[in-house]
């Protein structure tokens, strides 16, 4: 599977820099997996296309303000921090830019000395581990001096933090956010409660691997950075109820599909579980819990991308993209949506 059969051409111009104002008002491009039908539409419609028993599963993780600007102690050279995921309490693994010259023993001031930091280990793929020392509550200090993580092809500042936070987050942990579920409005998920819709709740930190590209020609070659995930027992309860009762469970983003998809048994039936996944989906996976995805539109020759086209097929899936170009769809993380079922 060559990685040049994920790539598709994207004007700049349509590349999302700013939230809507109004978060159910994007776009809605609903694409039928078992029909040629596609219908264009706005996101605050989606209740036409979810039914009464059917389960939502949305990814309930919080993202953190993960990049701090710093210095260097013994040079005063300007360092960028990004926070990938907690080792231990005060260990966190980093990506540190500029990386050359962070060696093991490097210490780095935040904030005039509010935060301190010392590089104590090089990992993989030259990430840093980093040993953080302060005075108070780490979380109240990052909150103070941290900027959100936004991905490089966004430009424009970021006024509101909450833009890049679902309503629904809880659970600090996520480098990035699960971006499809930025359309949901508290009003129209209770709308969707009233029309009898449940609503299951699952947790999967987003980390590093939002942030690579995928390098290997050959996809299958490709490895997946690690994530933490959770689903608790009353979330593992409606999926599997919800399968039985012959409901459909419709995963909100990429990281809900993964998780589930990873934490499900070879019939689809969750149990209460966590840990770390890198499940890795491309065209030929077979699905075993998902019946629906809500997402956005995702980076040419990502994994995003291959995880839609394993879902709804490639062809069909660049077929969308072609038509979301020429409709001027926006993309990516501030975008327009995508629901397939």
């Amino acid at each position: 599977m060559d990685l040049k059969d994920f790539y598709y051409d994207l004007p700049k111009e349509l590349i999302a820099q700013d939230a809507l104002l109004q978060r159910d008002s994007a776009r809605l491009m609903t694409l039928h997996r078992h029909s040629d039908r596609m219908e264009h539409r706005v996101f605050s419609d989606i209740t036409d296309y979810i039914r009464p028993n059917d389960c939502l599963v949305l990814n309930n993780t919080k993202v953190i303000p993960a990049r701090l600007h710093g210095k260097r102690e013994d040079t005063g050279a300007s360092v960028e921090l990004l926070l990938l995921k907690r080792r231990e309490k005060d260990i966190w693994e980093t990506l540190v830019k500029p990386g050359k010259k962070a060696r093991v023993g490097t210490k780095l001031l935040f904030g005039d000395g509010l935060l301190r930091g010392e590089i104590v280990d090089i990992v993989e793929e030259g990430n840093r581990l980093v040993q953080f020392g302060y005075e108070g509550i780490f979380e109240e200090i990052l909150d103070r001096l941290g900027q959100m993580p936004l991905p490089p092809y966004i430009t424009h500042p970021l006024k509101d933090r909450n833009r890049y936070q679902t309503v629904y987050a809880k659970y600090d942990g996520s480098a990035a956010a699960p971006t499809a579920g930025l359309h949901f409005t508290p009003q129209l998920l209770l709308q969707l409660q009233n029309m009898g819709v449940t609503i299951a709740e699952i947790t999967l930190h987003v980390g590093l691997g939002t942030f690579r590209p995928v390098k290997e020609t050959d996809v299958l070659k490709h490895h997946m950075h690690a994530e933490y995930f959770q689903i608790d027992e009353a979330a593992a309860e409606k999926i599997n109820r919800t399968k039985e009762e012959g409901g459909r469970v419709i995963s909100v983003g990429t990281t809900s599909t993964r998780t589930l998809e990873a934490a499900a048994d070879e019939n689809g039936r969750l149990n209460a579980s966590s840990g770390w996944t890198d499940i890795f989906i491309y065209p030929g996976y077979s699905f075993r819990v998902i019946d629906g995805l809500i997402t956005n539109f995702h980076l040419p020759e990502s994994t995003l991308l291959m995880l839609v086209s394993a879902f709804a097929g490639r062809e069909r899936i660049l077929e969308a993209y072609a038509e979301a170009v020429r409709e001027k769809y926006r993309f990516f993380s501030f975008g327009d949506a995508m629901l397939i079922i």
